[in-house]
């Protein structure tokens, strides 16, 4: 039984470094030191652990921000200037597909609302599906903002290719978020949204199995719902053919800054056998970040 609880102790905080090192196989020069996120927690930021028995097995650390009004929609009646910004969060791949970066994410959703903070936001990699599937197809959270190359040049698994980056905003309290963490909310069906008129806008070109090839450019199109496929699996991509992930990147940064600039935001997630996974995205409207 996995437990979820705020990071206490010597024994607990010191276990945060190795983490991150098994996690994202990164150097040292960029793993964020246990004193700096025990100082944050001591004046109130949010550190939460997952812990198998005694052993650390995920963790996330959240601090008090100001929104940044010129990325995200209009503030919403009774939301306030501030949020939380979630700058990290990582779960041991031994872990990984039990529910416990959702876990994590929940208590995040309640330490905001106990202090009243409408907002919650982070930064992940459009390409990776797994989170998106957790962010914006479990979570809720919506996108309509892309960060080029937002942390520079990384190493570990992000080496290799520019760090672009969704800044994806969570309206804790909103209908869309509470419907979207419904139990019964049943998932999107690939199917079901082409018959209803959704557009595919990228449809890959060909290459073998998990590797397929994004087309020259991508659909231009003003109708309400539209498709944006990515590859079924980045991380497998980067390692079987990184000039070809590379071509992912540039692709789809593209057509996300097309449509964000025109108004769109990613507001869903879907999976279709064999083997694909597309955001949706629909123009922005106040259903998506409404507070209640």
């Amino acid at each position: 039984m996995i437990d979820i609880h705020a990071i206490d102790g010597e024994a607990e905080l010191r276990q945060l470094e190795a983490l991150q090192r098994d996690v994202w196989q990164m150097s040292d020069v960029e793993i964020i030191p246990v004193r700096m996120m025990h100082a944050l927690q001591f004046n109130g930021s949010l550190l939460l652990g997952a812990f198998d028995g005694a052993r650390l097995v995920g963790f996330l650390l959240g601090v008090l921000g100001t929104r940044l009004t010129t990325m995200l929609p209009p503030t919403p009646a009774g939301a306030g200037q501030h949020q939380l910004y979630s700058v990290i969060m990582g779960v041991l791949p031994g872990y990984q597909n039990q529910h416990v970066g959702y876990r994590l994410k929940l208590a995040q959703r309640d330490f905001a609302r106990r202090r009243g903070l409408a907002l919650v936001t982070w930064t992940y990699d459009p390409l990776e599906g797994r989170n998106a599937w957790l962010n914006i197809g479990r979570l809720g959270a919506v996108c309509g903002h892309y960060l080029r190359n937002f942390h520079g040049e990384m190493t570990g698994i992000n080496a290799g290719l520019a760090s672009d980056r969704f800044y994806v905003a969570w309206w804790v309290g909103s209908e869309h978020v509470t419907g979207r963490l419904a139990p019964q909310r049943p998932r999107p069906d690939y199917a079901a949204l082409l018959a209803g008129g959704a557009v595919p806008l990228n449809t890959p070109t060909g290459g073998g199995p998990g590797l397929a090839i994004p087309p020259a450019g991508f659909v231009h199109s003003d109708q309400p719902l539209l498709l944006a496929e990515i590859p079924a699996d980045f991380q497998r991509l980067k390692q079987q053919d990184m000039p070809l992930a590379r071509q992912w990147r540039d692709h789809t940064r593209q057509l996300f800054e097309h449509y964000f600039a025109a108004g769109y935001q990613v507001t869903d997630f879907v999976r279709s056998d064999p083997g694909r996974a597309f955001y949706t995205l629909e123009r922005a409207s106040a259903r998506t970040n409404e507070v209640v």
